[in-house]
């Protein structure tokens, strides 16, 4: 039994179309692989790392976190730094996370996650002040934020330090 997250449109369909319920467990025939020709229900050990799967930048996605039960192969993407991708014989929807719940993971977590997250998932204007501000000493968070969020092409710069205005109350 291995816990993870697995990531869907805004319908709770897979790429291939096949929708999903929170509570539900489902399971696949034939021998197990990995890819998008592959056999098994994906997922990964890490939130951020199921954002290479769906189109988060572009529009609304779910993300589920999952337990897979039984049989699982692992995938190793040393090109992209990605180690943790398993596809699953069997699959159980644990809950849906509200929008709220993923905020919350990655306020407080470190920053090579956090910056993973910000180039994966399109946050609000709202979101993308409240992490500035929770990362304000974390140059690599706000050049992410920077890049990422508000399309600034330069941010990447050598020289480029992002700054944030702090208000003392």
């Amino acid at each position: 039994m291995m816990k993870g997250y697995k990531a869907f449109d805004n319908e709770k369909n897979n790429r291939y179309g096949m929708s999903f319920e929170e509570g539900k467990t489902y399971t696949v025939d034939g021998p197990l692989e990995f890819g998008n020709r592959g056999n098994g229900f994906h997922f990964c050990e890490r939130l951020e790392d199921t954002l290479r799967y769906v189109p988060a930048m572009e529009k609304e996605v779910q993300i589920a976190e999952v337990t897979s039960l039984g049989e699982v192969v692992e995938s190793w993407d040393e090109y992209y730094g990605y180690f943790d991708l398993f596809a699953a014989r069997t699959i159980r929807i644990d809950k849906f996370l509200t929008r709220e719940e993923i905020m919350n993971m990655f306020l407080d977590s470190t920053t090579n996650r956090v910056v993973r997250f910000v180039s994966g998932y399109k946050l609000t204007p709202e979101e993308v002040e409240m992490f500035k501000l929770n990362y304000c000493d974390d140059n690599s968070v706000l050049k992410a934020i920077s890049y990422y969020q508000e399309g600034n092409k330069d941010a990447y710069n050598l020289d480029n330090k992002v700054k944030v205005k702090r208000f003392d109350k």
